[in-house]
């Protein structure tokens, strides 16, 4: 085979490395930000012990050690689990989780090149159909455990996951209802422009969002809905016998499922990748490619200052004062400040790039890519912060309501859910009868 018959296969193989790099590459950020968010929700100051050569990074650090204390700890092989099923449990999930984000657009094109990993017409119903495998690893897992504890948190894995699976398809449903396709980059598409072409807009894409959100809570097994690992009932629920590298697959996999479902609710109902202003869409971020990184540059500078002047002035902090003269955490507020001052100079001379032209005329060879790259970056950055609000608001419902009981919760989807999603599909399919037939 050839280096040109090849490129596609190269193509394809860059972008499944970018997707799975981008959901791994947030589960730290978001370990990090459970555990500094609830302690702020909570009144305390969360992880600020562990230190690189005296460097804590507001708590950073300790996810690196969390990897190293999973990798080191004892990988123990129950003798009462089916073994085979037992194994293959966590692998499952993890890999549901990060197969689901293979059809989520992340930009519209780069050198013409689609950007998502799979460029399927039927994108919805595939996200659908990976959701619900989802469950297949928790029960088996819960199930091959051999243990009580184990078996009734599989056991109330799958109901749950199940009965809001229902709410979430009729949600989803009414979007490509409106939006005549079932392809995530043609949905994502019409959502281009302003804020109020966003599917959550509308009356039937507000309340489908509401009934799609709250079904990916129960999706991933996130408080309120956490009771297939209630620690107060299950002592671990279906991950009762894991350890080790095992755990920390279910953990991880709860996080890129929390990334995944916010990617998802961003694409469907918050334009995806689209900024949300008026010509910035991606013929116009091209056309003002050189403006616009003018416009950050010089924009971020001040802020990067300002967080500069933040480190320096934590030098006169009691903790910092406390600590004996030869102290190594003594490094820590001068080196964020040189970092944050790196950081505006670096954009400073960004700015000045952009007004030289410069983005615009970036090539390779006979190929001009900086257009390309400008508009990339950009829907990037919008999508990745749409889905970090997301994803934050996952931690912040977990600290802030408390548990349902089983009932409660499904009486909530079968009661409430159901019923409500069902007619707001019917109301849905009347607009767009009414559109079609008299507004158009």
């Amino acid at each position: 085979m050839s280096l040109e018959d090849a490129v596609p296969y190269l193509i394809v193989l860059a972008k499944c490395v970018f997707a799975v790099a981008f959901v791994m590459n947030i589960v730290p950020l978001l370990i990090w930000a459970e555990r500094k968010g609830s302690a702020y929700i909570q009144d305390r100051p969360g992880p600020n012990r562990a230190d690189i050569l005296g460097i804590r990074a507001g708590g950073l650090v300790h996810t690196l050690v969390d990897v190293v204390k999973l990798i080191m700890k004892e990988d123990i092989l129950p003798s009462h689990v089916n073994w085979f099923y037992w194994f293959i449990a966590p692998v499952i999930a993890m890999s549901v989780a990060l197969s689901t984000f293979v059809v989520v657009p992340f930009g519209d094109t780069f050198l013409g090149v689609d950007l998502r990993v799979s460029a399927m017409d039927g994108g919805l119903l595939y996200v659908l159909a990976m959701t619900s495998l989802g469950v297949y690893g928790i029960m088996l897992a819960g199930w091959a455990s051999n243990n009580k504890f184990s078996l009734l948190g599989g056991l109330r894995a799958s109901s749950q996951m199940v009965s809001y699976e229902l709410a979430m398809g009729l949600s989803a449903a009414v979007i490509f209802l409106g939006a005549g396709s079932v392809s995530l980059q043609e949905i994502v598409g019409q959502q281009a422009g302003g804020l109020w072409n966003w599917n959550v807009v509308s009356v039937p894409g507000f309340i489908a969002f509401v009934l799609f959100w709250t079904a990916a809570f129960a999706e991933t097994n996130r408080t309120p809905f956490d009771l297939p690992e209630g620690e107060a009932e299950l002592v671990a629920g279906y991950h009762t016998e894991y350890s080790s590298l095992r755990f920390a697959l279910f953990f991880m996999a709860e996080y890129a499922n929390m990334i995944v479902a916010a990617s998802v609710t961003t694409t469907l109902f918050f334009g995806g990748y689209n900024v949300g202003i008026p010509g910035l869409d991606g013929v116009g971020i091209r056309a003002h490619a050189d403006l616009l990184v003018a416009g950050a540059g010089f924009l971020a500078v001040p802020a990067f200052l300002f967080f500069a002047f933040v480190a320096w002035k934590r030098q006169s902090r009691p903790f910092y004062k406390a600590l004996a003269a030869d102290d190594i955490r003594h490094r820590e507020p001068k080196f964020f400040m040189a970092l944050w001052v790196g950081a505006a100079v670096a954009h400073a001379g960004l700015g000045v790039v952009g007004l030289l032209g410069l983005p615009s005329q970036l090539a390779i060879g006979d190929m001009v890519i900086g257009p390309d790259l400008v508009a990339f970056v950009v829907q990037l950055t919008a999508f990745s912060l749409k889905v970090l609000f997301g994803c934050w608001f996952f931690i912040w419902v977990r600290w802030t309501i408390v548990r349902f009981r089983y009932d409660q919760l499904m009486n909530l989807g079968w009661k409430r859910m159901l019923p409500l999603a069902l007619a707001n599909l019917f109301l849905a399919a009347i607009w767009v009868i009414i559109k079609e037939s008299y507004l158009t």
